[in-house]
């Protein structure tokens, strides 16, 4: 038999405490003798310390709040120009405007679109995307790609 083979058991009885000495758990029923565990409906909060101050009290706290949200970076629409007619991650990557391609990239308005560019980014401001259609060219929204995942050898 294999360890995948296996089938679970389908159902497991629960072990009857406090039914006498013979039973294996009789008398004190695995509760230990006296004290707050010992008796009936105790329950301690996760974190009770007995009265000691909780760790979780005595620790300082770190305030303030970090976003784990990606950071979009900026390009320009002057910029554009040493691009290419086609404007997307890679080539933005490729030219060394952003540090990589699987970066969220955000497209601001800053200077004029001198020729027709065709732009493929996650986001644009209402007036970079006016600046690069009256330059003749075209705005499209696409997701950000993803790196690829590595494999690891086990």
């Amino acid at each position: 038999m294999k360890y995948h083979e296996l089938q679970p058991v389908a159902s497991k009885n629960r072990k009857r405490v406090g039914r006498g000495i013979a039973a294996g758990r009789g008398k004190t029923a695995g509760r230990g003798t006296k004290g707050q565990g010992a008796r009936t409906g105790s329950r301690k909060r996760p974190g009770f310390e007995g009265g000691q101050n909780p760790l979780m009290q005595r620790l300082p706290k770190l305030h303030g709040f970090r976003s784990l949200r990606v950071k979009a970076e900026n390009v320009f629409t002057d910029q554009l120009d040493q691009v290419g007619a086609k404007v997307n991650n890679q080539t933005l990557a490729d030219s060394g405007l952003v540090s990589s391609p699987y970066v969220r990239v955000k497209l601001l308005k800053r200077g004029d679109v001198t020729k027709k560019v065709a732009v493929e980014l996650q986001a644009a401001s209402a007036t970079a995307i006016e600046a690069v259609q009256k330059a003749g060219g075209d705005f499209k929204v696409v997701p950000r790609a993803m790196r690829p995942a590595t494999k690891t050898e086990a």
